[in-house]
């Protein structure tokens, strides 16, 4: 009998992409303050503090699952030597916006799995992203419609939704850039026959 799986995470869209690859799975947010394991790892690189942050999830949730296969995933956004966690109120989600605007970002993607306390495995994909040049009244009508959403990702954009009118051009596949590299991780349950395959 293949071992349960767990998604560590309170995204709707790592869940959706999972029910949409057939997956049965549970989910159980990680209880971890993200912004306060962020603010620790300064000096490290940018998937490093991805891949840090999918670990802490993923470890804190096999902790109360045991048996289980944890998924734990996290995402920053690096640019011009900065790491950009998700923007705490709309008028930085604004800036956040106005700064990017016209240059190229990444998002960096890591997944993780764990089952009883340990890491078994780990992957980090980057995705480039090139927003075009964006109008101050553009991005205010924007952040107008789009509501508390932009609050909950790391570039303040859904690209899934209206977000995907920001860009110009990407680099990358697109579910690093939604949060969860789904093919690296698929072919992992599938060796680790938690999935049928």
């Amino acid at each position: 009998m293949p071992p349960r799986l767990v998604l560590a995470s309170a995204s709707p869209f790592r869940k959706a992409l999972l029910e949409n690859a057939g997956l049965t799975f549970d989910v159980e947010p990680a209880q971890i303050d993200e912004r306060a394991v962020g603010e620790t790892l300064d000096g490290l690189e940018p998937e490093d503090v991805a891949s840090v942050l999918a670990e802490a999830k993923a470890q804190d949730v096999s902790a109360r699952n045991p048996g289980a296969i944890v998924i734990g995933s996290d995402q920053t956004l690096s640019f011009e030597g900065e790491i950009y966690h998700k923007p705490a109120n709309m008028d930085e989600a604004r800036r956040r916006l106005l700064a990017l605007s016209g240059k190229t970002h990444e998002l960096n993607s890591g997944v993780v799995l764990a089952r009883d306390g340990e890491t078994i495995w780990r992957h980090m994909s980057v995705a480039r992203m090139k927003m075009r040049d964006l109008d101050p009244g553009f991005v205010g009508r924007h952040l107008s419609n789009v509501g508390a959403a932009a609050l909950s990702s790391v570039g303040a954009y859904q690209f899934e939704g209206e977000g995907i009118q920001l860009f110009e051009r990407i680099e990358g596949d697109y579910f690093t850039i939604i949060g969860l590299p789904l093919l690296p991780l698929l072919s992992e349950l599938r060796q680790l026959e938690a999935i049928d395959g």
